[in-house]
This record gives C-alpha cells, sequence and structure tokens, in this order.
C-alpha cells in the first residue's frame, strides 16, 4: 500500500516512521476512505498499539505519521524457526490486549498477520490498520465507512477468518480467528492453513482443521485453545479477545510453561482397507482386518494419530479419491494397498502417500507364506514409523516389538475373528475364534482384549448378564496384565470397568493412561463417558472435544452427556447414530412428541437387542398414555440382569414420570450404588420433580452428591484437568 520512511519531526524533536500511501490519487472515494478509517484507529491509544501522531496529504497523496519502532517484525523472527510457548503466549497475550481495546471502539483489524506484528524493545506492537474497519454505527460519519469495495477480500488469505473469504459481517471474533493462526504458526513452525494458491488456501480455511498439537500438559491447554478459535462459525469461537487472553494466563501458570516445551503437530494417518486384485474366500478377511491391524498396532504412539478402521472403512473404493479423504478425515498421510493370492503365497503391495497432494513417500512390495502374515503387519508398521520419523520413546519401541503372536495358525484365527467381529450378526462366531486363538496362544494380549470386547458387546443389549460382564472382565484383565500399555485394552475396557461399578478405578486409569497417550481419541472418548458417570459433566463434554480434536469422526457418548446437561437441542443433534432411543428422549424433552413417536414407531432396534427394545417400548408407552403397558416392560427389565447404571437412571425417571414413585426411588438408589452419581443431573432433571420432597429422595440426593466429590478430587488429584487443556478451572 506504500512505502515508510524513517524521519525526523521538528516540531516535538522526535523521531517518527511516515507512510506514504501509493497509487491512491486516481481513486478520491478509496482515498477518503482510507483517511477516515486511519481517524477511526487513531482514536486507540494503547501501549501495543503502534501510536498514529499524525495524517495528512503531500500533492494530493497521503500520509501517516507513527511511532518509530526499533526491531523486527514477527514474521521475520519466524524465518528463524518455532518460538518457545511461554514466549508464543505472551506475544499473543499482547496483540489479544490490543485487539480488546480496538474491538472496545468498535474497530475490527481484519489483516492480523506475523509482518502485522512488530516485536520491539517497547514490547509487541501491533501495526497497519489499512484494512481496519468500524463495525458498529456511529454519529460521527468517520465510523460508517468502507474500505474495500463490494466483492473484494480484505486481509492476506492465509490469515483470514472463513467470515472474510465467504463475505459474511465481520465482527471482533474474526481478529480472535487470526490471532490464533499467528499463535499456531509459533509454536509449532508451521502455517496453520496451508497450500500453494489462494484456492487451496481457501478451502483449507473454510473446510480442515489444523493439525493437533501434541507435547506437555501445557501444549495441550494450547492446542485446546487454538481448536475454539479455529471454529468455522464465529458463534463457537471466544466471544472476546479477553475471553481468550483469560484460558491463555491460565497456561502461563501451569509449571511446565516457565521452561522451553517442545510443541509438534502430530502426523495424521489413515490405512485404508486393502483391495484384493482377484476374489479369493481364503484371503478375503484380509482386506479389512489386515489394514485394521496394523492401525491398532500404529494407535497409542504420542507423535501419531491413527484413524479409526470404522473410519477408514468408508473409503473401501476401487481409487479412493486422497482429496476427499485428507478434506473429510482430516487427514496427512494415507496408507493403501492391493492384495493377491498366489498358491501358497501372499503378494501384497502397499503405498504410503501424502495427502491431499498424493506424492508417493514409498511403495512397497512384499510377498510371504499365507501362514506368516504377522511379519508382513510387522514390517509395514516398522516402515511407517521409520518413513515419518516419529520419534518413539524406548516404551514405545518396547511396546511395538512386544505384542507379536507366538504361531502363524494363532494370528490367522486372529484377523478371521476381527473381520467377524466387524458386523453385529456375528459375534458368537467372532467369540469363538478369539477363543481358539487365546487357547492357541495365551500370552497374545491383543486376542485377550478383543475377546473381551465382544463378549460385553455382544451381551449389552441382548441379556447384559452378570455372569458375561465378569468373563469380559477377566479377559480385558489379562490383556493388561500381559501388556500393561496396550491401546487396545485401555480404549475398550473402560464400559465393561463402568457397568460393574468402578467407574472411580476407570477415571484413575484413563488419566493416568493419557498422561503418557496423548494422541489416543479413543482414550478421550473413554473419559467422556466416565466423567459423565461421575457428574463431570462439562469435562465430559471437554473430553470429547479433545477426542474430535485428535479424530472428528469419533463416536463417543456424548449424546447422553448433553442429555444430562439438560442440552436437548444438542443432545439430538448428537443423536443420529443412536440405536434409537436417545433421539425420540430428546426429542420428547423439546416437546416434540409426535416426532418422537414416530421415531419409535420406525426405528425398532434389532431384535436381538431385547434390553434396547424393552426401552424403546417404555418410552412409546409413556408417550401414548399406555401406562400399564410401560409399567409392564419396565418391571421386565428390572427384573433384568442388565447392569447399565446409567441405563438404570433412564429407567428411574420414566418411573418417576409414570407416577411410579415408591418403584422411581428404588431404581434411582441402585442406580447411584452401582456406579451413576450425576449429581448436577439429579438436581436439575424435570421429570424428578414429583419425588423432590420425599425424604428418600433428598438421601439419594445426598447419596449422589458425596460419590461426585469424590470423583472429583480424583480427577483433580489424577491431574485431569491439565489432561483436558484446562489448567485454572479447578474448583
Amino acid at each position: 500500500m506504500g512505502v515508510v520512511y524513517r524521519a525526523h519531526d521538528t516540531r516535538l524533536d522526535r523521531a517518527v516512521a511516515v507512510k506514504m500511501i501509493l497509487d491512491s490519487g486516481a481513486d478520491q472515494n478509496g482515498r477518503k476512505r482510507f483517511l477516515r478509517e486511519a481517524q477511526a484507529a487513531a482514536r486507540v491509544n494503547h501501549p501495543n498499539v503502534c501510536r498514529l501522531y499524525d495524517i495528512g496529504e503531500d500533492s494530493g497523496r497521503p500520509f501517516l505519521v507513527m511511532e518509530m519502532l526499533e526491531g523486527e517484525s514477527l514474521a521475520a523472527r519466524l524465518t528463524r524457526g518455532s518460538v518457545t510457548l511461554p514466549e508464543a503466549i505472551q506475544i499473543t497475550l499482547s496483540i489479544l490486549s490490543a485487539l480488546g481495546a480496538l474491538h472496545q471502539h468498535s474497530i475490527v483489524h481484519r489483516d492480523l498477520k506475523p509482518s502485522n506484528v512488530f516485536l520491539s524493545s517497547e514490547g509487541v506492537k501491533l501495526l497497519d490498520f489499512g484494512l481496519a474497519k468500524p463495525v458498529t454505527p456511529d454519529v460521527d460519519e468517520v465510523t460508517n465507512v468502507e474500505l474495500t469495495q463490494p466483492g473484494m477480500i480484505a486481509a492476506t488469505p492465509r490469515y483470514a477468518s472463513p467470515e472474510q473469504l465467504t463475505g459474511k459481517p465481520v465482527d471482533g471474533r474474526s481478529d480472535l480467528f487470526s490471532a490464533g493462526t499467528i499463535l499456531f504458526e509459533m509454536v509449532s513452525g508451521k502455517l496453520a492453513f496451508g497450500g500453494d494458491s489462494a484456492v487451496q488456501i481457501f478451502h483449507a480455511i473454510l473446510y480442515e482443521t489444523p493439525p493437533a498439537l501434541s507435547g506437555s500438559s501445557s501444549v495441550t491447554a494450547v492446542d485446546r485453545i487454538l481448536r475454539r478459535a479455529f471454529a468455522k462459525n464465529p458463534e463457537e469461537r471466544y466471544q472476546s479477545a479477553e475471553e481468550m487472553a483469560n484460558e491463555l494466563r491460565a497456561v502461563m501458570r501451569v509449571e511446565d510453561s516457565s521452561a522451553h516445551v517442545e510443541a509438534r503437530t502430530v502426523k495424521r494417518l489413515m490405512v485404508l482397507p486393502f483391495r484384493a486384485l482377484r476374489p479369493d474366500p481364503d484371503t478375503d478377511f484380509l482386506a479389512f482386518s489386515l489394514p485394521e491391524a496394523i492401525a491398532a498396532s500404529l494407535s497409542g504412539l504420542n507423535s501419531l494419530v491413527v484413524r479409526s478402521s470404522i473410519a477408514a472403512a468408508r473409503y473401501a473404493a476401487a481409487a479412493p479419491d486422497l482429496k476427499e479423504i485428507a478434506r473429510e478425515a482430516e487427514v496427512d498421510v494415507v496408507l493403501t494397498g492391493t492384495l493377491l493370492r498366489a498358491g501358497t503365497q501372499l503378494r501384497l503391495t502397499t503405498q504410503l502417500v501424502e495427502a491431499p497432494a498424493g506424492t508417493l513417500i514409498w511403495s512397497r512390495q512384499a510377498q510371504s507364506e499365507l501362514g506368516d502374515i504377522f511379519q508382513l503387519q510387522d514390517s509395514l508398521v516398522s516402515d511407517v514409523v521409520e518413513s515419518l520419523s516419529l520419534p518413539l520413546t524406548a516404551g514405545e519401541r518396547q511396546l511395538l516389538s512386544r505384542d507379536a503372536p507366538a504361531s502363524a495358525s494363532a494370528y490367522d484365527l486372529y484377523l478371521r475373528a476381527n473381520e467377524l467381529a466387524r458386523d453385529t450378526a456375528n459375534m458368537a462366531q467372532a467369540i469363538e475364534l478369539y477363543q481358539q486363538t487365546v487357547a492357541k496362544d495365551p500370552q497374545y494380549a491383543p486376542a485377550w482384549a478383543r475377546l473381551g470386547r465382544v463378549l460385553w458387546l455382544n451381551d449389552k443389549y441382548a441379556s447384559a448378564s452378570g455372569d458375561k460382564i465378569l468373563e469380559a472382565d477377566r479377559a480385558m484383565r489379562r490383556a493388561l496384565e500381559l501388556s500393561p500399555d496396550l491401546a487396545l485394552a485401555h480404549q475398550y475396557y473402560t464400559p465393561i470397568q463402568i457397568e460393574q461399578g468402578h467407574v472411580l478405578e476407570a477415571l484413575r486409569r484413563l488419566s493416568r493412561r493419557i498422561r503418557s497417550s496423548r494422541t489416543d481419541a479413543e482414550l478421550f472418548a473413554g473419559l467422556t463417558h466416565a466423567c459423565r458417570y461421575c457428574g463431570l459433566l462439562e469435562e465430559s463434554v471437554e473430553a470429547h472435544e479433545q477426542a474430535r480434536r485428535l479424530d472428528p469422526a469419533i463416536a463417543t457418548s456424548v449424546l447422553h452427556t448433553k442429555f444430562m446437561m439438560g442440552d436437548y437441542e444438542s443432545a439430538l443433534k448428537f443423536s443420529q447414530q443412536d440405536y434409537g432411543y436417545g433421539m425420540p428422549l430428546a426429542l420428547t424433552m423439546l416437546g416434540r412428541v409426535d416426532e418422537a413417536l414416530d421415531v419409535l414407531r420406525t426405528k425398532e432396534p434389532a431384535r436381538m437387542y431385547k434390553v434396547g427394545i424393552l426401552y424403546m417400548d417404555i418410552l412409546r408407552g409413556l408417550l401414548e398414555g399406555r401406562r400399564e403397558d410401560a409399567l409392564r416392560a419396565s418391571e421386565e427389565l428390572m427384573n433384568h440382569t442388565f447392569r447399565d447404571p446409567e441405563g438404570w437412571y433412564y429407567l428411574g425417571r420414566q418411573l418417576a414420570y409414570l407416577g411410579a414413585p415408591d418403584r422411581a426411588l428404588y431404581v434411582l438408589s441402585t442406580a447411584v450404588d452401582m456406579g451413576f452419581f450425576a449429581y448436577p443431573t439429579f438436581l436439575r432433571d424435570p421429570w424428578l420433580d414429583s419425588l423432590r420432597a420425599q425424604a428418600e429422595f433428598r438421601r439419594i440426593l445426598e447419596k449422589a452428591r458425596l460419590h461426585h466429590q469424590e470423583a472429583l478430587e480424583i480427577f483433580k488429584s489424577e491431574g485431569g484437568e491439565t489432561l483436558l487443556g484446562r489448567p485454572a478451572l479447578s474448583r
């Protein structure tokens, strides 16, 4: 826009900077707009804003007289690499302080970028208000002007907010998005939104999320702050610069933020289903089960986020679209492969490819006997780790080499069982094959973990018997005895622990495991579940957000957390993948009873899911006014072996609504004793209002409160708040 000269103010005897605006004489309206908006910026007097001393014209060319600064721009500093976390936070706090002052005057900067942040001897200074724009009407015509022509994009594209790119109204929250991009670049040394062209950059800003940051608890906290700053919808961002600054100040109070803290962007990998070049009933199962085993072996590494096999299964097409995968699954690297059987040999051709560019990192061709598939898996895992230069701890190296099957036949059974377990209709067969696997190889921990998982899942909605859940628990504990750091076991064990009433143990285990495995989205999904049962509802939502930060497609139980918070609109939004009970329940609480009944009448769960059918029958009878039918189904459920304590809470609230107080109190008391003590939910649930005057309900409430308080103390003592990136929100 111009050229800046060092100058001397002869009147006040001081050094100044004079900025001459170029090429504006031909556009008188543009010149006037610039001068007026410069006057608006001059209204702000703040130590982190470069002061504007004067404005004038010389031969029709406008000029600005500004404070002279000594130092360098942040852009120049970043050419030498990333900034330490404490320094990056301090710089960002200064930027936010300046933005707060601008926004108080209803001025949006609109062009935040490293070159407009100056690191001077007098501190951080915000520069260049050439695009600054008042956003609130004022009696002074200075605040009622436009800088850019309609249809033009103001700002530097790499740092612009989504609303700037789409021409939507812009306010101070747009600057906070841009501040987030600068903070990300400082701590990671990488652009938040990359691309080789304006189109690619625009697409990244509008549809993609920058890679997660990994490192210390402080880094996790900063990453959580960035996720909110990067929200595409301004309503989901911080609503003020001060709000964002408060959370960054909290990070500064964490112990490890006082020294150099390494922040790194973790690689995001998806292993796609392999493609069989020729159908073969003896090897077709490997197309899904072998990639899943590779992904499982890589999960839990702190320098890698591995997308789930369920998410990968969506892209099982013959020619996967890497751009589509990169956009939808938010991954950086994709492993693809083809299978071909030749006699007793299996030929596997694999490619590791960068997404979305499609740049080939490597291509491998390997061949082995059908009875030695594990060697192919092990080799591929090693190749991925080496080619991505993943920094492994000694424990991670040991883990990668530890969980190997003792025999080829056991591994063959294991992979076949994995394939069967993908379909709930085949669970009984999968259980049989897993049992054969551990009989052949009692030391193979992954097989024990998956056996425990399918034993629990097969029984949960069918009969939910106490014997079966104990059997599942024994299998899972055996897996952890053999391999204490096995990611699969930690991921799968949570609901089994909780449904036996051991939610506090699950809370401890997950918190400790996350400390050493911060990039495992499944662990945060488990924490979402455990926190809710303890009544740590805000923490449950934040655990869900951390899981989604790592894997946008991961399934969590946040639907029920939102319901327990009384946020029925959000519960409805998250109910799309529920088996059929959550959606009508949320609709009912929103007063949309006819829609709820439509769902109940048309979306019955599979007939094998007896428990699920009972829950839906009770709710349907309640809504249709068939009280006796609903009570009979409730009695059948109470006499069942179903053990999920949260399920008992749902049953208790329905009995209260049906006007069966004695049964409702019994069920609610049992729910607390079994391990569901979401005290805030007991306090607010409107369907429990008919019970509140009763002494027994007050006793139940106090019991829930004490358990809830114990859980909160455990969560705090295990560092749960810092694991979620909320170090200053201790209660």
